[in-house]
């Protein structure tokens, strides 16, 4: 199992998988567009036991019960696998859980069938289950709205948001007649605690070579883990530390609407890689003499992507270059963050009609529910 980098629950390192006294943890989702929402539902449910297990559903299950999911289902497996909290990955989980599966540890969100009916409803007669707090700030919703409108807002705060983005957001993913409580879209706080919680705390030690990384790496996505894992392989013991951009620097370089996480959510993501040891929160688009000494690098690596010159002109990498430190690396992959919007962009129309077809069941679901609690009281007077 390759070094998680989180912080092991206390008795881990004593209690393997196969220990009587472990504690099996299971979540299953369709993990698609994995963002740190995702990744902080993980982490809680990891700190619920001392081995987490997740199962990953099918295209065709998603395609079945929600509609056509952005990335295939070998992508997703392979995203949620380089998340630094998970222990072992379960590709085809079925999407109705049963008794026969582990113990469950959920989001706090709604997950049905295509007729309506809760995931988890089994488990949950059973008493065998637990939920995990929803992230606030962050949705799959969310993201494919900023994809498709094309706008900077998410750049900037809510109170700068402009009127063709409100009502947009207001809007989408959104059944006529109602909102729920869990699609939409909302603004996304970061916080020192957050931060606390997705690092790992530990600095270099004796021995380890320092890689040093740098990039937007927006929307992270399995081009950005092939790469992250070749930078990682390059020592037997690496330090990955990735420096962030500042989302006007990443504007520059890439243009449109980019980033389309802002750089407090890119910082998250990023953080919660099992090959990344630590994040350069607005990291300097130039890699000079003062950074490579302050953090002590050994290596810095770039990937096949253009390297875009500074704004004066000059190579940000001609320090690194110049002392013989430099490595590009072929990640393998040739998925980048404008694929991904295209592949958006392509499915504009069906994936707006998932999201209102997911807002319909789950806004049924509440009625009923709410039916259910409002009837015993009715029958006892």
């Amino acid at each position: 199992m390759i070094r998680n980098g989180h912080r092991t629950a206390p008795g881990a390192e004593r209690r393997g998988p196969g220990s009587r006294s472990a504690v099996r943890v299971w979540c299953d989702g369709c993990y698609d567009m994995v963002h740190y929402g995702h990744s902080n539902q993980l982490r809680q449910a990891r700190a619920m036991g001392d081995y987490l297990i997740v199962g990953v559903h099918t295209d065709e299950e998603i395609a079945k019960h929600k509609g056509p999911p952005v990335f295939t289902q070998e992508e997703r497996y392979k995203m949620v696998q380089a998340i630094k909290w998970v222990d072992e990955v379960v590709p085809a989980a079925p999407y109705v859980t049963t008794l026969e599966t582990l113990d469950k540890s959920p989001r706090d969100d709604i997950t049905l069938t295509v007729d309506g009916r809760d995931t988890y409803e089994e488990v949950k007669e059973a008493g065998r289950y637990r939920e995990c707090k929803r992230t606030q700030g962050v949705s799959t919703t969310d993201l494919v709205g900023r994809m498709l409108l094309v706008t900077k807002a998410h750049h900037s705060s809510l109170q700068e948001m402009s009127s063709e983005y409100r009502e947009y957001a207001d809007s989408f993913g959104k059944c006529p007649g109602g909102r729920n409580p869990w699609t939409g879209v909302s603004q996304f706080l970061q916080t020192s605690q957050k931060i606390i919680q997705f690092a790992s705390g530990k600095e270099p030690q004796p021995g380890e070579t320092v890689i040093y990384v740098a990039g937007a790496f927006d929307l992270f996505h399995i081009g950005h883990v092939d790469f992250l894992e070749k930078a990682h392989k390059l020592a037997d013991r690496p330090y990955v530390i990735a420096g962030l951009h500042f989302d006007q620097e990443v504007n520059r370089y890439k243009g449109k609407n980019y980033p389309i996480m802002n750089l407090h959510e890119r910082t998250l993501s990023v953080l919660a890689c099992r090959y990344v040891s630590e994040v350069v929160i607005g990291a300097p688009y130039p890699v000079t003499a003062e950074l490579l000494g302050h953090f002590k690098v050994d290596l810095v690596c770039h990937g096949k992507t253009e390297i875009v010159p500074d704004r004066d002109g000059a190579d940000p990498y001609q320090e690194p270059k110049r002392r013989g430190i430099f490595r590009q690396i072929d990640s393998g992959s040739n998925l980048t963050t404008d694929l991904i919007v295209q592949r958006i962009i392509k499915n504009r129309l069906e994936y707006e009609a998932r999201n209102q077809k997911k807002e319909a069941k789950e806004l049924a679901f509440l009625e009923a529910m709410r039916q259910q609690e409002v009837q015993p009281t009715g029958e006892d007077e």
